[in-house]
Formats: C-alpha cells, sequence, structure tokens
C-alpha cells in the first residue's frame, strides 16, 4: 500500500522554500550570516538545506520504488532514465538561459564604451579575440553542473542501488562510498587535502569539464557540484530511502489520500517508531561530529562527515514533525503553507531561477528591472541594518513563488517528472 505522511510532504516542502529563500536576497552583499553558507569548513543552517532536499527526494523513492520493483526492469529503468535526464537537462537550460551577454561596446554618437546586452544565440563557449577576430583564449562557457543537477545525477545513482541491492545492502553500498570517498580525498593530496586549492576534486572535473564549464565563484574554476563530491551526495539519498523504508515499516499508517484529514494513526508502532528515529538521528550526529575531526564538514566538497551529519539533523526533523503532524495532529497555516511547495517542489524551484535572469533583460534603469525593482526602489530604504531589506524582499520572492504554487494546487496543476 503506498502510505503517505502528510509530515514528509511537509519537509520537502520547507526544504524546497528555503532554497528559494536563500537563493534570492535583495543583495548578495547584505545578507545575515544564517543565510549565507559557510566560508569552507562547517556549516550554518543554509547549508542544510540542499542535504535536507536530497534526503527529501529519498524519502519520496521509499514510496514509489515499491511500484517500480513489481513493474519490472524496463519500467524501471524508462522512469529513472527519463526522469533523471528531464532534471538534468532543465538545470543545464537554467545555466544557459537566457542565452545573451553584456559586452563593452562604443554606442554610436557616444565617446565612451557602454555596457550593451547582445543575443549570442546558444553558444556554449564564448571567446576573446584579438582586433584581427582571431581566437586567443576560452573565457566563458555554459557551466554544465548546478543544484537540479546534482539531484539528478542522486537520484539516478541511489535509484539504482537500491533497486538492485534492496534497502540492506543499499545501506552497506552507502556506507562504503562515504569510506571511498574520504579515502579519494586524502589520497588525492596528502598534504593539504580538504582546501579549496588542494582538494582532488577540482583536477578532475578540470580534465572532464573545462574550466570553461565550471563554476568560478570562489575565485578558482571549482565546482561545489561537481562530479567527485557526488559520490557523498548519492548516499543522501539512500539514507533519506532507508528511513523512509524504515518509516512505513515500522508504523501501521492508513493510506490518506488529501494528507489533511483528520488524525487517526493508531499509536501501536508510532512510538517506538519515532523512538528510533531519534536514536538513530543522534548516533548519526555523534558520529559526524566525531569524523569532523579528521574529515571536517564542509557543503562545497560534500564531505562524508556533513552528509553524515546534516543526515542526522534530518531524521530528527522529520520525527519531530512525523510527531507534532501526524500524532499531535498540530497542522496549522505553516504546515499547509510548505505542503504547498511541496506539491511542485522541482517546478517552483525552475521557475525562481527562470524569472531573475529573464526578467533582468527588461531595464528599467540603471540596475533596474522588473525582477528587483521592488528591492531597489522600496525595500533598499528600509531602516536600520541594509540586511533588513535584503532579507524582506527574499520573502517577497518566498510569497510571489508561493501564490504561484497555491493557484496551482487549487487548480490541481501538478508539475511531475
Amino acid at each position: 500500500m503506498n502510505q503517505r505522511f502528510y509530515s514528509l510532504d511537509v519537509f520537502r516542502g520547507a526544504s524546497v522554500c528555503l532554497m528559494i529563500l536563500v537563493n534570492n536576497p535583495g543583495s548578495w552583499s547584505h545578507i545575515y550570516a544564517p543565510l549565507e553558507h559557510a566560508p569552507w569548513h562547517g556549516l550554518t543552517p543554509t547549508d542544510l538545506v540542499f542535504p535536507f532536499f536530497l534526503f527529501a527526494v529519498g524519502n519520496a523513492m521509499s514510496f514509489v520504488m515499491p511500484r517500480l520493483e513489481a513493474a519490472g526492469d524496463a519500467v524501471f529503468w524508462k522512469k529513472v532514465i527519463k526522469r533523471t535526464a528531464i532534471i538534468f537537462l532543465v538545470g543545464l537550460f537554467l545555466n544557459w538561459w537566457p542565452f545573451v551577454t553584456e559586452v563593452n561596446r562604443l554606442v554610436e554618437g557616444a565617446t565612451e564604451f557602454h555596457k550593451v546586452t547582445i543575443f549570442k544565440g546558444f553558444t556554449w563557449l564564448d571567446y576573446s579575440k584579438d582586433k584581427a577576430g582571431n581566437i586567443i583564449e576560452t573565457i566563458k562557457g555554459v557551466r554544465i553542473f548546478g543544484v537540479l543537477q546534482r539531484i539528478a545525477l542522486c537520484y539516478f545513482f541511489a535509484s539504482v542501488i537500491i533497486y538492485y541491492f534492496k534497502a540492506r545492502k543499499a545501506f552497506y553500498v552507502g556506507a562504503v562510498l562515504l569510506l571511498v570517498y574520504w579515502v579519494l580525498c586524502y589520497a588525492g593530496n596528502t598534504a593539504d587535502p580538504f582546501s579549496l586549492k588542494g582538494w582532488f576534486g577540482t583536477a578532475i572535473d578540470k580534465s572532464i569539464l573545462g574550466e570553461s564549464h565550471m563554476y568560478k565563484g570562489e575565485g578558482i574554476p571549482f565546482d561545489p557540484e561537481g562530479l567527485m563530491s557526488t559520490i557523498s551526495a548519492i548516499v543522501q539519498v539512500i539514507f533519506g530511502y532507508l528511513v523512509g523504508d524504515y518509516i512505513q515499516k515500522k508504523s501501521k499508517v492508513p493510506e490518506q489520500s488529501s494528507g489533511i484529514e483528520k488524525n487517526n494513526f493508531p499509536s501501536t508502532g508510532m512510538y517506538p517508531m519515532l523512538t528510533g528515529l531519534f536514536v538513530i538521528g543522534i548516533a548519526l550526529l555523534v558520529t559526524g561530529f566525531c569524523w569532523d575531526m579528521v574529515f571536517p564538514i564542509n557543503k562545497k566538497i560534500w564531505t562524508s562527515s556533513y552528509t553524515i551529519y546534516t543526515t542526522g539533523l534530518a531524521i530528527i526533523t522529520i520525527a519531530t514533525l512525523i510527531y507534532m503532524i501526524e500524532i499531535k495532529n498540530i497542522r496549522g497555516g505553516l504546515a499547509r503553507f510548505f505542503d504547498v511547495f511541496g506539491k511542485n517542489a522541482l517546478f517552483v524551484f525552475a521557475l525562481s531561477a527562470f524569472l531573475p535572469k529573464g526578467l533582468a533583460l527588461i531595464k528599467l534603469g540603471e540596475g533596474v528591472n522588473p525582477w528587483n525593482w521592488l528591492y531597489k526602489k522600496v525595500l533598499i530604504h528600509i531602516p536600520g541594518a541594509k540586511e533588513n531589506g535584503s532579507l524582506a524582499y527574499a520573502l517577497c520572492v518566498i510569497t510571489f513563488m508561493w501564490a504561484i504554487c497555491y493557484w496551482m494546487d487549487k487548480k490541481k496543476i501538478y508539475v511531475k517528472v
């Protein structure tokens, strides 16, 4: 039976909501510390958002996998390959979008160069050229990886591992992957294995992807969603699946069609299950904390200790939500607010990346466009710290995205991949 917990839907919706929040400040120069990623080692609340979402992907998989196993290999591979390709290609499209670039050009009648937006088409690489038009250096290309691409790859490999190894063996495979990744990191550069410049994965990304197609936000070509750090991230999905599978097997929960009707869950099985979740979560927290002493918790290279630690936090969070929502039947406005996001999670995340880039093409003044107009003209003037206006704008973006999701939910429009 496809049992559903409303609390798991709320967890997934809250994860994507917070992903949108931290990705859409009014100004990247004015962000409160908890809404920024850790500079390198360590973590902030923001560093929990992505692993929580991957964990939620695994939770959702635990409800779908039995049907895929019953349908057989052909159906499984068709479903997994199609979903992986769609999510990956949407992420690549968003990196490529909006197919224009800004260049310094001498405008007719002007005496100095001004930035001009020109259409570049589906250009995979931008080149710098000399006066004769000869290519002298590759300077920029479309970034190949990103958040959605990592979700796609983690979903694919976790699905294959779980489908063929089943739950118990999938756990061992996940543990081996975490240990192998630790060994690879250390062996790749024994002198300074966990630093930005010393991490082994960058050299592999450069050789396969090319510097032009890598993220450069750290000041050097380095991709926080690159190939090697995906190894540990895959385990986040596996653990999410195992927890979802554990929840279903350890509690007898009647199927709920809408997820909001009166709670009639029997207490038998629920409290022992919750106790188990809390014990597992705390054990993983302690393990991650201890592992951090030799393999630092680091989101940007997605260390194994980071996977273990954030999984522990995710389990404790889910256990708390199950207790509050499923047992105590606390289903207020906040739960319904997040649930709306969860019903179109990937769609609304993609939309939140698509709109800013597209609307930025419409100029309403120097540095002003329809997307940032509210911040530039109104919220930036909020009294007090500049972070106040930046946060207020991010909350407005969340409200706008929620309104879209709410309308889609009312119309029963759900974008599935």
